[in-house]
């Protein structure tokens, strides 16, 4: 066949979008097979990200993940296992678990610090009560303060029951004056019974012409209601202790022989004495401590440090009796009556005069008033310190300053400007005499 009979080229074919669809990247899941079935179709293609495989995006995600459960734990009580659950964990979220959990393991003094609570000796068997955390270092400190700080001249020290009785008065007549106080006390503030107190042992009618006025149970005995319920009108509940007293002066005259019971269960057979009043009347009038007086400072303050948890003073008793070192029965109710009649009032409590909250030692201290109190007690020690420092003529340590010092000091001083203002060469004449300077360089001359 001729050259010129030969066919004509091919055409060229476009090259089109679809066309080009069957470079596009698909996964190795698919077979061949499937890949020239729909090479003209739109292939589904993956996210680059998606496609990649890395282990650092996963571990960033699942950290995000353990410390938002960390988050939630913290406000909604909710654990992060529940919350948060990976089949798979790295190292580097165990180390952040643990690093979340570190901060709140570590116990403050406010959550070691433990009530009276029963112990079982694991040879003996028996159970015993152990006294609450740092009692003992709250005792002295209140201690200090009923004695020398911010507790002291309380008005039971004065004013009290067990100081109420008449020294010139007979044994008998004392212990008498002492139960009369005790019940007048009741619902009554100690500079009010006080006022009481004298009213009867000096305005008490004689019960005969010639025989001595005063608290005495013949007295008591022959005096007209009225007239006592006149004389005591300013404690509490006047009229039920005027029923009370003349129905204990009957019952000591029939029963005790004129003088008082020397016994809890006999003062407590007396209306309106409780066991509160019984053991302090039997610890003041007749020098026996069996068991604690407690009244609402001992029941109030006891229960706000956190020694117990009582409901009532009688409970409250039985719970300190429990641990409490027995030469320390007849002294608490004293050390805490005055402590929570200055310091640690019913309203208005003075947290941050109290070395208790100033050392964290009392759980219910407020905490505003013990960080003003840290202040304050931090500006008077600065106060101090400089007055002090003023005084002596001393630095902030304490060191004097001498008078050799100060003259050492001047003399260096003095060299070191002479040194500074001596005349130049070009400033001195042919003759080697020096010019005459200016007035500040004289001045600072003669100053050397």
């Amino acid at each position: 066949m001729s050259p010129a009979a030969s066919s004509p080229p091919p055409e060229l074919r476009r090259i089109t979008r679809g066309s080009l669809a069957r470079f596009a990247y698909q996964s190795d899941a698919t077979s061949s097979s499937k890949e020239n079935k729909n090479a003209t179709a739109a292939p589904q293609v993956t996210d680059i990200e998606d496609a990649i495989s890395g282990d650092s995006a996963t571990t960033r995600k699942r950290k995000r993940a353990v410390v938002s459960s960390s988050t939630t734990t913290k406000r909604g009580g909710k654990s992060s296992s529940t919350t948060v659950k990976k089949e798979e964990e790295t190292e580097e979220d165990e180390d952040d678990k643990k690093n979340a959990v570190a901060p709140s393991a570590t116990p403050n003094r406010r959550a070691a610090r433990k009530p009276a609570r029963k112990v079982i000796d694991p040879d003996t068997q028996t159970a015993t009560v152990a006294p609450p955390s740092d009692w003992e270092e709250m005792y002295d400190l209140v201690k200090a303060m009923r004695l020398t700080g911010p507790a002291k001249d309380a008005a039971v020290d004065t004013m009290g029951c067990e100081r109420l009785a008449l020294p010139t008065a007979s044994p008998r007549d004392q212990r008498l004056h002492t139960l009369v106080a005790l019940m007048l006390s009741s619902q009554t503030k100690d500079t009010t019974n006080a006022v009481a107190m004298r009213r009867l042992q000096t305005e008490l009618p004689p019960h005969a012409p010639g025989a001595p006025a005063g608290l005495n149970l013949a007295n008591l005995l022959a005096v007209e209601p009225a007239t006592l319920n006149e004389l005591i009108w300013a404690v509490g509940f006047h009229n039920n202790k005027t029923k009370y007293l003349k129905q204990t002066a009957e019952l000591l005259r029939d029963r005790w022989a004129g003088d008082i019971p020397d016994s809890i269960a006999g003062l407590t057979s007396l209306p309106g004495v409780g066991p509160k009043m019984a053991h302090l009347c039997l610890s003041s009038a007749w020098g026996r401590t069996e068991g604690i007086g407690v009244d609402v400072h001992v029941h109030r303050i006891t229960n706000l440090w956190g020694w117990h948890k009582t409901k009532t003073p009688e409970e409250t008793r039985l719970a300190l009796q429990a641990w409490l070192p027995r030469d320390r029965w007849r002294e608490i109710n004293w050390l805490l009556v005055g402590f929570g009649q200055k310091v640690c009032l019913p309203v208005g409590r003075r947290c941050g005069d109290c070395e208790l909250g100033l050392r964290g030692l009392c759980k219910a201290a407020e905490r505003g008033k013990v960080i003003q109190g840290r202040k304050a007690r931090e500006e008077t020690a600065a106060i101090k310190v400089e007055a002090h420092v003023k005084a002596e003529g001393g630095d902030e340590d304490g060191l004097v300053i001498k008078e050799e010092h100060i003259k050492r000091e001047e003399e260096e001083v003095g060299s070191m400007d002479a040194i500074v203002n001596e005349p130049k060469k070009e400033d001195t004449d042919e003759k080697g005499t020096s010019p005459k300077l200016p007035p500040t360089k004289q001045r600072r001359t003669r100053r050397g």
